[in-house]
């Protein structure tokens, strides 16, 4: 056997920075020449950020990303770094291909290559191109057809030969995993972009084991970490043996190199050139093999020891962590100092400022205070003290003599008046945001998304909104959560434990209570799980055990918010099923589930 180490760089990329990409590129790749690495392996689309979406389709960000990837080959030789194999995603375009209709402009190519000795050696493409949940490949991509295999030199002198394939290639059956088994590689990398949802960790690593036993090779998967927009990714790189056993696994929501000694079998017999294989899905690949020139390479000073295995969070700590990096990076990435928003005294608003808080420390998070003649003494009380405790900026602003200005002008009763009083609230917080250019945050969840309780241009305004995906009874879970573990630490709890336990309310109306106008949290998100997550119809709601009078009302609740959401800014999807990206359906629409009882 011949020993190898290899290193995965989890690294956080941004969506059109190809320069500032590429220097990342370089720089860790230095970090892991420092630790002897023969091959580094970069997520998918690194070079360029994931997902470009319809970037993909504009001919001058396909020429950049291709000119970038001949540049950062030969930059990687300039800092001697050339004798280290290492493996990039970036954007390239199938050549030949005629245009038609249905194929993406420009027939871009979602690809990846292997750079060495200053020059690209060999470049493949995505095999299986995703159409589900956040995935619309087929609209940007058109599919890879060959299995790059490149020969390199192990430490110990004797080659080796490694496969590449990306992404979805993994989670397919068939396809660049059958045809690596096919090909006799030792090694499988694969470059990702695989983003955040609950309990996808564990999915990962048994998916990785499925595929290594099937391909007969290590398997080293390498995650992308960051925020882009919705989508959240978590890292959680993986390196297991062909027969499954878990070797090296990288941490969660941060950038991390992570290297593995791996004993991998000497190369085949089979010449450099290019074999037809069947890929196991009705398609066949072409297997292109090169060999790598034996450059001078990096040799370790020492055995690694015990395996590089970061340990796992706990689920609440993975959500919070989710949470807590796609503020970070909207906030970074969209270029704002500071962000502001609404407290009231209430869990959700609580929740957002401190997730802010503990993303962008404390001296860049501002909040406001607006209270109305309808708030109750304990939610300027128990603004001011969660303030307090974080040392967050607050200012007050009381909203009665605007509604007495607009009372002047304007005849409203009932619900228009209530909503008025958001309105001004939102009003002023966009106002602060255009004269202090901060972001605004929108403190909405999503069993409030789901059923329309918010108020367009009111508490509904905002540029990110951090638990929008976060169901109502999940606040108070994670409330708790971020509670304890300051505890544990022999800190002060962020959040006042009367914002936790106090009964809802949005306070525009005297005595004004959340279950005035929707079931109880605990019964509706139940109801909404089913309906939302596992689009399960009204007679499958009623099968399910939920009432069938609540399970009409919750359907007529969320189906005519559609237009609402739409309108909503985006948020960090931790969901199987997020509204925004995921859930896509009409506005307009007349069709009505049938009523069961």
């Amino acid at each position: 056997m011949a020993q190898l180490r290899i290193g995965l760089a989890q690294v956080n990329a941004a969506v059109g920075d190809l320069a500032g990409n590429a220097d990342k590129v370089i720089e860790w790749t230095m970090r892991a020449a420092e630790q002897g690495a023969r091959i580094v392996v970069f997520p998918e689309m690194v070079l360029t950020g994931y997902p470009v979406e319809d970037l993909a389709l504009r001919k001058s960000f396909v020429d950049a990303s291709i000119g970038a990837l001949r540049k950062l080959a030969a930059d990687l030789a300039a800092e001697g770094l050339d004798g280290i194999a290492v493996v990039v995603g970036y954007l390239d375009r199938r050549t030949g291909l005629p245009p038609r209709v249905g194929v993406p402009a420009g027939a871009p190519l979602d690809a990846a290559a292997v750079l060495h000795g200053g020059s690209v050696m060999i470049t493949s493409a995505k095999h299986h191109l995703p159409n589900y949940g956040v995935f619309d490949e087929y609209r940007y991509f058109v599919p890879g057809e060959t299995l790059p295999v490149f020969r390199i030199a192990a430490q110990d002198g004797d080659q080796v030969d490694v496969a590449i394939a990306i992404c979805e290639d993994l989670w397919q059956d068939g396809g660049p995993v059958a045809v690596t088994r096919t090909a006799a590689a030792g090694l499988l990398v694969v470059p990702n972009a695989s983003p955040y949802e609950r309990n996808k960790d564990d999915v990962r690593l048994e998916l990785c084991q499925r595929r290594a036993r099937e391909a007969g090779a290590v398997l080293a998967y390498a995650n992308m970490v960051g925020g882009q927009d919705e989508l959240v990714f978590d890292g959680d790189s993986i390196i297991v043996s062909a027969d499954g056993e878990l070797l090296a696994r990288g941490p969660q929501f941060e950038e991390a190199l992570v290297l593995a000694d791996l004993d991998l079998p000497g190369a085949s017999r089979l010449p450099a050139g290019q074999q037809r294989a069947s890929a196991g899905d009705g398609t066949t690949m072409t297997i292109e093999r090169i060999e790598l020139a034996p450059l001078p390479a990096p040799e370790p000073d020492s055995p690694l020891g015990a395996p590089m295995i970061w340990p796992r969070l706990s689920d609440l700590a993975e959500i919070y962590g989710a949470l807590t990096l796609g503020v970070r990076d909207y906030v970074r990435k969209n270029g704002f100092a500071s962000v502001i928003q609404g407290l009231s005294g209430g869990i959700d608003s609580a929740l957002c400022a401190t997730i802010a808080a503990d993303a962008l420390g404390p001296d860049r998070v501002n909040v406001v205070l607006n209270p109305s003649p309808y708030s109750s003494g304990h939610s300027v009380t128990d603004a001011e003290d969660l303030a307090r405790r974080q040392g967050i900026d607050a200012r007050t602003i009381a909203i009665k003599p605007m509604m007495d200005g607009f009372a002047t002008g304007l005849d409203l009763h009932g619900l228009a008046a209530e909503n008025l009083q958001a309105r001004i609230r939102g009003m002023i917080w966009m106002s602060l945001s255009n004269e202090e250019g901060h972001l605004v945050l929108a403190c909405g969840n999503k069993s409030e998304l789901a059923t329309g309780y918010s108020t367009m241009y009111g508490d509904a305004v905002g540029g990110y909104a951090p638990i929008k995906d976060v169901p109502k009874t999940l606040v108070w879970e994670l409330a708790r959560w971020r509670n304890q573990q300051a505890a544990e630490r022999g800190q002060t709890p962020p959040i006042p434990e009367n914002s936790i336990a106090k009964p809802p309310s949005a306070e525009l109306a005297p005595g004004q209570l959340d279950t005035d106008s929707l079931p109880d949290y605990q019964i509706l998100d139940k109801v909404l799980d089913d309906y939302v997550e596992k689009d399960m119809g009204s007679a499958e709601l009623v099968a399910a055990g939920h009432d069938p009078a609540l399970v009409e009302r919750v359907i007529q609740l969320v189906d005519r918010a559609e237009y609402k959401r739409r309108q909503y800014p985006p948020g960090p999807k931790i969901s199987a099923k997020n509204f925004g990206r995921d859930r896509r359906l009409p506005i307009t629409s007349r069709w009505r589930e049938p009523r069961h009882r």
